[in-house]
């Protein structure tokens, strides 16, 4: 008897280690955020990430359309490089540009650009996640609603980018996402 409340007594401290960590891993406002930007970036959850429904796309398959007035993948992720620069420069205090025409941020895409597109959206994302972690409460407080619908926004677009991918051809589902 005298053995187990020894052995009670020494693992009364380590449970109680235990319930401090556990409460310091709650979900906070950045936390939140950060998770919702990084499962559209690069992270696999619940659906295929941006730099998985661009990988592997040649200029020319990025390139493709339906013909039926949709979107090419490559011009979806030109209006994604697009919105997340000038959100992310307006969460800086940087001067953005007058705002002409929404058509403008999907017919930019050129071909001949592809990997720097790929290359921007990436940065973008990165820069995101980077500025969202070193950011104080008080900004993400003003901020989170605009982020969370940028989160959103992007997933929406990247359902999008793969739905072309599967009408083209180029899409491999060993790349979607598993349980």
């Amino acid at each position: 008897m005298k053995y187990l409340l020894f052995l009670a007594a020494l693992t009364l401290p380590c449970l109680v280690i235990g319930q401090d960590q556990k409460s310091s891993t709650e979900p906070t406002l950045k936390s939140i955020l950060l998770e919702q930007l990084r499962s559209t970036h690069n992270q696999v959850e619940w659906f295929v990430p941006a730099n998985t429904a661009v990988a592997g796309l040649t200029a020319e398959q990025a390139s493709w359309t339906d013909q039926k007035g949709n979107h090419s993948v490559g011009q979806l992720a030109a209006h994604l490089v697009y919105w997340n620069q000038r959100n992310l420069a307006r969460f800086r205090g940087e001067a953005v540009s007058k705002f002409n025409n929404n058509d403008e941020t999907f017919t930019s895409f050129d071909s001949a650009r592809w990997n720097v597109t790929v290359r921007q959206l990436d940065e973008v994302m990165t820069a995101w996640e980077r500025e969202v972690e070193a950011a104080d409460e008080q900004k993400l407080k003003s901020w989170y609603s605009t982020i969370a619908r940028i989160g959103a926004h992007n997933a929406y677009h990247i359902g999008q980018m793969i739905y072309v991918r599967k009408a083209q051809g180029s899409w491999d589902p060993e790349k979607g996402v598993k349980e």
